[in-house]
Order: structure tokens, then C-alpha cells, then sequence
């Protein structure tokens, strides 16, 4: 007879969404008794060599965060069951995250909130809100899993994994959240070995579940977006095999291919923020992420607000005029390729 634990490791997406939870124990060991496990919330599974070194690297592995980018969510799922029979092999400590479970069930993006605007403390914002809750729980997770991590330099990573709304210049791309010190070379040669297209540098603390463990858990960290939003089960994964594969050689401890390209690299230079619901965005709905605009576009308007390119080239990345005022609705970036990888440390 299968046991629920069984269950969980063999299909940890699966067993999330209908609720199975390891009731005959939450922690035991798997892949012939090389991997130690640990189930600790809806969605959170803590996977450890069986033998931990002092400098072993702590992989913290997210998706869903968005209840409807699914492609990485069934990819985590594939991870976590080939790491439990020993088909791939584990040399990190990894905690895989399925986030957002209730919006993953519901097929939506969130309930009542954005959930990857509510860390860092913002969820005290919304305390009504059905996802200020799991905020608290992930924020939680994450901060108990790396406060048993080295402090080695890059022992402590984070790869939070998502599919973009719309279509992109760059169909696969990475946001580095602001830490007030240059990008790390291990980071953009992982990004490379992924074969990512193009990164996006924040220059300012934002509220995702990135920043968060970047500012408040000491993490190399990064989004990735890897596609466009499906449903379950109508993901070509084969699409995302390159980033799958790259977050298969980290974890194993394999190398990564020197020879990849390093990706283009933007810097936000602007933000276009919704006011009020009289907010006019001048951009189509179908226009792709990264798409330039030349000095003096007005971009959008909302009452005495406008957003005017001040550039010569200005990128737009996440278009969204539907967000609720106050929440970002644009951001707006330039090209800065040759500079960040000369200052890469």
C-alpha cells in the first residue's frame, strides 16, 4: 500500500492541490537512504543530503508564487520526484516552494492579492487579505531554512521561477533584486549555463519574494521568467528545458557550461505608477515586455501625472494598467550590458 509520504515525493504538485498531507510521518529518508526529507507547510518540502557539511550550499527553489504560471510549478514537482528515487542527485540542501496553493487550486493569479508585492513586511497592509497569511507563512519558511545555512560566500541561493503575462523581446528573462552592491559573476554564469536571454537590474528594494530573502535572508537571488501562462497540462515544457536543466546542475553540484553566452542586461531607470483609476496607459495590450519607445514618448497619464521617456531608448517590462492604484503598472529600463559585466564580482 502507498503511503502518503510516498505520495507527496512522487507527486509533490499533485498531492499540494488535493491536500494529501504525509499523515503517517512528516520527515524520513528517500533515494536509498541518501536523501533526508522533511514536509513543513502546505507546499513546503525540505529536501538534505544525508550527510550535511558545514559549507553545503542552501537552495531555496520557488514557483507559484502566482497561482497561474504552472510550467515552473511542474517542473519543481518532476525535480523533487527525481531527487526522491535517486534519479538525480543531491549535494544541497534544498526547500522546494509551491506558493501561492489556494490561487494553484482556484487556476487565478491571486485571491485578493498580489502575493509577490507582500513580503517584507507589507502584508501588514492587508491583514484582511487571503494571502497576507501565506505571505507570513513563505517569509517564515524561508527565514527558518537559512538560518541553518552557511554563511560561506554563495551558499545561500534563492531562484524564484514564474511565466510572464504577456509575450517578451526576450522570451526567457531574470529580474536581480537590489542588494546596494554589484551582481555576483556565479549568479550571471548560472543565468548563462540557463541560457536566459536578458536580465533586469532593480535599483531600488522592491516587495517580492526574491527581494526578501536577498535583503532579509543574505540570498543570490533572482525571478525568472520562463514563458507565457498556461494552465496545467498545456505547458511544452521541452520550452524550459535549458533553465530545468541548469537548476538540475545546481543542485547535483555539476558544472556549469563556460562556454554559454552571458545575457543582455537592463537597468531600471523608472517606474510608472498608477494614481487612480482615471490612469491611461498609452502602450497596446499586445506589446511584448522590453519593447523601446524613444525620448518624449508619453507613456501614460493620470491626472497631472505623466510618464515622458527621458532617454534615448527606453524598454517597457510589465505593462499592466489593471493593477490597483498605487501598485506599479510599468517599469522602465536602458541597457547596460557592457557596464554590469565588466563590474561583476
Amino acid at each position: 500500500m502507498t503511503s502518503s509520504a510516498e505520495v507527496v515525493l512522487a507527486d509533490f504538485l499533485g498531492a499540494t492541490l488535493g491536500g494529501v498531507r504525509p499523515a503517517d510521518q512528516a520527515l524520513g529518508v528517500c533515494a536509498n537512504g541518501a536523501v533526508r526529507w522533511r514536509w513543513q507547510d502546505e507546499g513546503v518540502l525540505l529536501l538534505e543530503p544525508a550527510e550535511v557539511k558545514e559549507a553545503t550550499r542552501s537552495v531555496l527553489l520557488s514557483a507559484g508564487v502566482h497561482g497561474d504560471e504552472t510550467a515552473p510549478i511542474e517542473l519543481l514537482s518532476k525535480i523533487v520526484a527525481d531527487i526522491a528515487a535517486g534519479r538525480l542527485a543531491l549535494v544541497c540542501r534544498v526547500l522546494v516552494v509551491l506558493g501561492n496553493v489556494n490561487a494553484m487550486r482556484a487556476a487565478t493569479r491571486y485571491e485578493d492579492d498580489d502575493l509577490n508585492r507582500l513580503f517584507g513586511g507589507r502584508h501588514a497592509r492587508v491583514p484582511q487579505s487571503r494571502e497576507a497569511p501565506r505571505a507570513i507563512a513563505l517569509e517564515t519558511a524561508a527565514q527558518r531554512f537559512f538560518a541553518e545555512a552557511s554563511n560561506a560566500p554563495g551558499a545561500r541561493w534563492h531562484l524564484d521561477m514564474h511565466t510572464a503575462i504577456r509575450a517578451s523581446a526576450f522570451e526567457q528573462f531574470a529580474l536581480l533584486p537590489y542588494t546596494g552592491g554589484a551582481p555576483t559573476r556565479a549568479m550571471f554564469d548560472w543565468l548563462a549555463d540557463a541560457r536566459i536571454a536578458a536580465v533586469l537590474i532593480h535599483t531600488e528594494k522592491g516587495a517580492t519574494y526574491s527581494s526578501f530573502t536577498a535583503d532579509h535572508c543574505g540570498a543570490t537571488a533572482c525571478t525568472l521568467e520562463l514563458g507565457k501562462v498556461r494552465p496545467f497540462g498545456e505547458n511544452d515544457l521541452s520550452r524550459f528545458a535549458n533553465a530545468d536543466a541548469a537548476v538540475r546542475r545546481l543542485v547535483a553540484g555539476a558544472t556549469n557550461d563556460a562556454d554559454a553566452a552571458m545575457p543582455r542586461v537592463f537597468t531600471v531607470i523608472g517606474q510608472i505608477t498608477k494614481q487612480s483609476d482615471a490612469f491611461k496607459l498609452h502602450v497596446a495590450a499586445d506589446v511584448p515586455n522590453f519593447t523601446p519607445f524613444a525620448r518624449d514618448t508619453i507613456l501614460a497619464e493620470d491626472g497631472d501625472y505623466r510618464y515622458v521617456v527621458a532617454h534615448d531608448e527606453e524598454r517597457i517590462v510589465f505593462p499592466n494598467p489593471t493593477v490597483k492604484p498605487g501598485l506599479r503598472a510599468g517599469l522602465l529600463v536602458i541597457d547596460t550590458t557592457a557596464e554590469t559585466l565588466a563590474t561583476l564580482v
